[in-house]
């Protein structure tokens, strides 16, 4: 089991650090919301603003679990907002370049149409180790950072074909909350990348014959919520089509708040034998 906090540690100062890509967050290779986790926490180093606004990123490269050279790159600053621009490395390989947004304390218009779906607590639902059948576990390291509630569970040999789309409330652990306004947005940000695939998975029965990696991820942040330990999490990946496939991402925190929303796109490629995402 990985440790958020610690494994998006950064290391040294005035625009380059060193992170340590470490393997408990594995899918195939380093989870593509875990590295964009990184780039997040190394903008809320450089920047002298309070909050994460927007990310938006590229994925370039899969990556190593070894240390990465992280750079930031202030491109505008401003009282009430700046804009940084961060890169990922690993032996003159680009990983990930990413584009970050911070802002300060704003007064502003306010209202809010957003609307949670009327789903259970987490408390009145199963945790997925109880769901699953025996050895059913993925074999990836990264999911045993998260405490699953699946919403709408359905056995696998019961499954038929279904809308795209997952929802699910989600723990962090060990630990769950964080007082840093870019560790707590990091939450939001592994979940809008990282649910895209269970989302197009759920219209499939059979195992799908490609897999589809993530070209780029981005967010929007509307709230901190370092108070709510689990966060619900609703993926939709409505079209496919030319070796393509787009998702939207919704965050919200224990109370129905929003908190982020996102999207990318997937880009599809032949699965190697055996492999399970």
């Amino acid at each position: 089991m990985g440790d958020l906090d610690a494994d998006t540690g950064l290391e040294g100062g005035e625009g380059l650090y060193t992170a340590k890509l470490s393997p408990d967050w594995r899918i195939w290779g380093p989870n593509g919301g875990y590295l964009a986790a990184i780039a997040l926490r190394a903008a809320g180093r450089e920047s002298r603003l309070a909050r994460p606004a927007s990310f938006s990123c590229q994925f370039l490269e899969t990556g190593a679990f070894e240390p990465a050279e992280v750079r930031v790159e202030a491109l505008r600053r401003g009282r009430a907002a700046e804009a940084l621009a961060v890169s990922l490395e690993q032996s003159g390989r680009r990983l990930l370049v990413a584009n970050v947004w911070t802002v300060g304390e704003l007064d502003g218009l306010a209202h809010d149409t957003s609307s949670a779906p009327p789903v259970p607590s987490p408390e009145d639902l199963l945790p997925i180790e109880a769901l699953l059948p025996p050895g059913g576990q993925s074999p990836h390291a990264f999911w045993g950072n998260l405490e699953r509630r699946p919403i709408n569970w359905v056995p696998p040999d019961r499954r038929v074909p279904t809308d795209p789309l997952v929802r699910c409330w989600y723990r962090f652990r060990p630990k769950a909350r964080f007082e840093d306004p870019f560790l707590d947005a990091a939450r939001s940000l592994i979940l809008l990348d990282t649910m895209s695939w269970p989302a197009v998975r759920s219209a499939y029965v059979e195992q799908p014959v490609f897999i589809a990696p993530s070209l780029d991820v981005s967010a929007q942040f509307h709230a901190l919520a370092p108070e709510s330990d689990w966060l619900l999490c609703e993926t939709t990946a409505e079209k496919a089509c030319d070796g393509l496939i787009g998702y939207r991402s919704r965050v919200w925190s224990r109370e129905r708040q929003l908190l982020a929303l996102g999207g990318g796109q997937l880009m599809c490629r032949p699965a190697p034998a055996g492999i399970m995402r």
